[in-house]
């Protein structure tokens, strides 16, 4: 650019169209999704020194930046991984309370109903409709049983797909990060301080999107690239590389998923499902491990006192033919689930529920390993380390009867589920009514003493705690009811903090069309001024050539 006024007029002009170009861009972006305002930076062209004095030389634009504050963008992407937690958290924890607490939906009339009918049976033993109103009502306790673990089973299937779509959200935007940070290296220039400002903006909104799945830290390198870990500080992405998640079989339970991380779809990973704390990822693990599969096992709980103290009582008296009372109820396809770690050397176990100590029985697995000869019994709720005899298997504890049926060759790990499949496992094996023992032995057809007992174990004291069954399954409603309530809370928070924070950037970072207007008529006026000194400049340049011809 030449120097003198009409070079200095020119780079004002040129200046002035910059900044209205780049305010017309602001404008036509007021709406567009995660669009940053962007100004048009000037400073003071270099001056010519000339007659001993320096004269200036106009303008430059030396960049035009987008409004941008990296603490005000940390804050979107840990608003949007908390609120994405809580939110798939109250979520499914709701949908798990409605069935829990609903009376004809939950356990609480199934059992009294049961219990109404035993009553029945108590006060008219040789009635045959009273008897087979009881065969019916535990026809229908076992099939209610089955249908809430059954709909505990759904949701957990549905949770899968909710963590299976969140691992894919994962994988597919750290995929387009590194699209864009190929794409924002390559053209960056001015030694990394001008940037394509719309990539800039698109790569922020696929990180807050990223963030609502999984917790997350970015690291911005020199060349505008990014590096973006995720939970305890795994890397995630790393320049134009990146890691994949997917999920997993458990070893004990098909619909109990782990989260892995690998370089390639077929290469081998390692677990990471404990590293997360926020996402939706997180809410779904968080709701399995805190809600669902503690309410499965509570539920089997209570299906196991039903199952085995009734059993017990029934089969102490005679039916209408005189004969032995047998079960009300069996578990099928088995009553307690073992899982062998697949290194072990080989080695068996048998478990049952202990009708005698079953006050003791906890809603829990356990590890059971074995050593050198000796075995330890982990209750893995809270990682307890349970007390076993000195003699070893086999052995009565916490509500199970431990055998050893074949002696491991080297070390062995057992994963005993006491609980988690009772209620689905649950079998009425009654079908008739001349089959319920309602006479003690040795009592005639009229002797109601064994359909007494029966009827009073809704009020006994007979689980942990000291409770009824109505009271442990009620204990499960209210914790359910409880971690809802506590999620219901915690999202309204999450929802007000994810909210400041997108209305923090909205006033650093939105289009304020008021804003542009004033913006615009003032770079429209220098931009006329600038044209004057052209015409100006214009003149003078004519005068002088009419004067010297």
């Amino acid at each position: 650019m030449s120097s003198g006024i009409l070079g200095t007029a020119l780079t004002g002009l040129m200046a002035f169209q910059r900044a209205m170009q780049t305010g017309s861009n602001n404008v036509a972006n007021v709406n567009t999704e995660g669009y940053s305002r962007q100004s048009t930076n000037m400073e003071s062209a270099p001056t010519t020194f000339s007659n001993g004095n320096y004269v200036g030389n106009g303008v430059n634009v030396t960049n035009v930046t987008r409004s941008y504050d990296q603490f005000i963008s940390n804050n979107i992407r840990t608003a949007s991984s908390s609120l994405g937690e809580a939110d798939r958290f109250q979520t499914m924890s709701k949908q798990v309370d409605n069935l829990m607490a609903n009376p004809e939906t939950g356990m609480n009339n199934a059992m009294a109903s049961f219990f109404k009918a035993a009553h029945g049976v108590a006060t008219d033993p040789t009635s045959i409709p009273a008897r087979t109103v009881l065969v019916s009502e535990v026809s229908s306790l076992a099939t209610q049983f089955n249908n809430v673990s059954a709909q505990l089973n759904n949701f957990a299937a549905q949770n899968n797909a909710n963590m299976q779509t969140s691992i894919d959200n994962v994988n597919n935007y750290a995929q387009n990060i590194i699209d864009l940070n190929a794409k924002i290296s390559a053209v960056t220039r001015g030694g990394g301080t001008q940037f394509p400002n719309e990539l800039l903006d698109q790569r922020d909104q696929l990180l807050a999107k990223l963030s609502e799945n999984i917790d997350t830290s970015v690291f911005v390198r020199a060349d505008g690239a990014v590096d973006v870990f995720i939970g305890q500080g795994q890397a995630l992405i790393s320049g134009n590389s990146r890691q994949i998640l997917a999920l997993q079989n458990s070893t004990t339970d098909v619909m109990h998923k782990t989260v892995v991380m690998k370089a390639s779809p077929s290469a081998n990973g390692f677990d990471v499902s404990n590293q997360f704390s926020s996402g939706s990822l997180a809410g779904a693990m968080k709701f399995r491990d805190q809600v669902l599969d503690p309410a499965q096992r509570q539920l089997g709980v209570v299906a196991a006192g039903v199952a085995k103290l009734t059993n017990e009582i029934h089969t102490q008296g005679i039916d209408l033919k005189g004969n032995q009372g047998k079960d009300l109820f069996s578990f099928e396809p088995s009553e307690v689930m073992i899982y062998g770690d697949l290194g072990n050397q080989g080695g068996a176990v048998n478990v049952t529920i202990d009708t005698a100590t079953i006050n003791n029985l906890h809603p829990s697995d356990y590890r059971l390993d074995y050593n050198l000869g000796a075995y330890t019994l982990t209750r893995l709720s809270d990682n307890t380390k349970v007390p076993l005899p000195t003699g070893g298997l086999p052995t009565t504890v916490e509500g199970m009867t431990i055998t050893e049926t074949e002696i491991p060759v080297g070390a062995a790990s057992f994963t005993i589920r006491p609980t988690f499949n009772l209620a689905q496992n649950m079998r009425a094996v009654v079908t008739s009514a001349d089959e319920i023992a309602a006479a003690q032995v040795g009592g005639d057809s009229g002797d109601n003493t064994n359909a007494l007992a029966l009827a009073k174990l809704e009020t006994n004291a007979t689980l942990r705690d000291g409770k009824t069954f109505s009271e442990t399954y009620q204990q499960l409603v209210s914790q359910v009811g409880s971690s809802t309530n506590a999620a219901t809370v915690s999202l309204s928070a999450q929802k007000a903090l994810y909210n400041n924070a997108t209305e923090a950037r909205a006033n650093f970072a939105g289009v304020n069309l008021d804003e542009e207007a004033a913006n615009l008529i003032r770079y429209q006026n220098a931009y006329q001024a600038a044209s004057q000194v052209v015409s100006i400049s214009k003149s003078m340049f004519d005068t002088l050539i009419s004067a010297v011809r």
